[in-house]
C-alpha cells in the first residue's frame, strides 16, 4: 500500500533526499576511480552528487523519480553491508553490526516523521524493522536535522520509502537552510613572523594575510607567560588545542626541511625558559614512538630540549620538561598534544 501511495503519481514525483556520510563511506559510494557511484547512477536512473570539500563529513544528495531514489538507496544499502561483511572477516566480533544511514531532514517535516506522541516514528520502526532516531538539536548552522537509520538493508530500505511518505504529504514550511558541512580545520603553527599549515606530512608556508596579521600581532603584543594564550596560538588556550586536537599528526624527517625558521624561535634570543607538562604512562609511548623516533623528531622541529622522566613506582603519570625559547616551548608543546 506504502509503496502504492508513492508511485501514485506516476514517475512524475521527483524527491531530493540528503544523506549525511563519513569520508570512509563516501569512499566506498564513490569506488574505484568513481566506477562504484557510476554503476549506481546508471542502474537506478538517480542523480547522485557528492559534496566537494576536505571535510571529515560530506553530503550526498539524490534526487530522482522515487523508484530510482529507492533503487540508489538499495546500492547504497547493500553495498554498506558488504563492507561491514568484508571488515568482519578481519575481525574476532561475532555480531554484525547494522547498516546505518543518516539522512539530513529539514527541521519543520522532523515533527510529522515523529508524530503525535512519537505515534509515527514508532509505526515505521514496527513496520519496517529498521531503528529510527531524530536527532534533537538541529546540525550546525542549518535549520536541518539528522535522522538515523539502521538495520538490515531491506529494512533500512521500507524505512526510507515511508520516510518519503511522510516527506511528500508535508512539504518543509518556510525557507530551509541546508546543512554544510565544514571543512577539516588545519592547525596553525605561527613561527618567526612566517604561519605554517600542517596538511598530511608537511608543514606548508600558509596565506600571506595570516602573517600579516601574525606580524601585526607581534608588534601590538608582548610575549605572555606560557600557559596562558601564547602568540603561537592566537586567541587560543594551549589547554583548548590539546583538547580538540587528537587527532595524530605525523610529520616526518622531510617537513623538517619545511622549518627553516622554526627553531630560531620568533626575535633573535629571547630568553630561554622551563615547562614541565605531565603525560598519563599509557600515552607515553606514543609521544615516545619506536626506539625514541617521536620525541627526537619533536625535538628537532621545535628546537626545545625535551626531557621524560624515568617511570616512578605508584605513579600513573611521568613528568616531561621542555627547555628552550617561548616559541621553542609551545611548538613542543602543540606537537606532543597533536601525537
Amino acid at each position: 500500500e506504502m509503496e502504492s501511495k508513492v508511485s501514485e503519481g506516476g514517475l512524475n514525483v521527483t524527491l531530493t533526499i540528503r544523506l549525511l556520510m563519513h569520508g570512509k563511506e563516501v569512499g566506498s559510494i564513490i569506488g574505484k576511480k568513481g566506477e562504484t557511484v557510476k554503476k549506481m547512477r546508471e542502474e537506478s536512473g538517480a542523480r547522485i552528487n557528492i559534496s566537494e570539500g576536505n571535510c571529515p563529513e560530506r553530503i550526498v544528495t539524490i534526487t530522482g523519480p522515487t523508484d530510482a531514489i529507492f533503487k540508489a538507496f538499495a546500492m547504497i544499502a547493500y553495498k554498506f553491508e558488504e563492507d561491514i561483511t568484508n571488515s568482519m572477516s578481519n575481525s574476532t566480533a561475532t555480531s554484525k553490526p547494522p547498516v546505518t544511514l543518516r539522512l539530513v531532514v529539514p527541521a519543520s517535516q522532523c515533527g510529522s516523521l515523529i508524530g503525535k506522541g512519537g505515534s509515527k516514528i514508532k509505526e515505521i520502526r514496527e513496520s519496517t524493522g529498521a531503528q529510527v532516531q531524530v536527532a534533537g538539536d538541529m546540525l550546525p548552522n542549518s535549520t536541518e536535522r539528522a535522522v538515523t537509520i539502521s538495520g538490515t538493508p531491506d529494512a533500512i530500505i521500507q524505512c526510507v520509502k515511508q520516510i518519503c511518505v511522510v516527506m511528500l504529504e508535508s512539504p518543509p514550511k518556510g525557507a530551509t537552510i541546508p546543512y554544510r558541512p565544514k571543512p577539516a580545520s588545519t592547525p596553525v603553527i605561527f613561527a618567526g613572523g612566517q604561519a605554517y599549515t600542517i596538511q598530511g606530512q608537511y608543514a606548508i608556508p600558509h596565506p600571506d594575510q595570516l602573517t600579516k596579521l601574525h606580524q601585526l600581532a607581534m608588534q601590538q603584543t608582548p610575549f605572555t607567560p606560557l600557559g596562558q594564550t601564547t602568540p603561537a596560538f592566537p586567541g587560543r588556550s594551549l589547554g583548548s588545542v590539546a583538547g580538540k586536537q587528537r587527532s595524530s599528526i605525523v610529520l616526518p624527517v622531510p617537513a623538517l626541511t619545511l622549518f627553516p625558521c622554526i627553531c630560531p624561535g620568533l626575535d633573535a634570543s629571547p630568553p630561554a625558559s622551563t615547562h614541565e607538562l605531565t603525560i598519563p604512562n599509557d600515552l607515553i609511548g606514543c609521544i615516545i614512538g619506536r626506539q625514541g623516533t617521536k620525541i627526537n623528531e619533536i625535538r628537532q622541529m621545535s628546537g626545545a630540549q625535551i626531557k621524560i622522566a624515568n617511570a616512578t613506582e605508584g605513579s600513573s603519570e611521568r613528568q616531561i620538561t621542555i627547555t628552550g625559547t617561548p616559541a621553542n616551548i609551545s611548538l613542543a608543546q602543540y606537537l606532543i598534544n597533536a601525537r
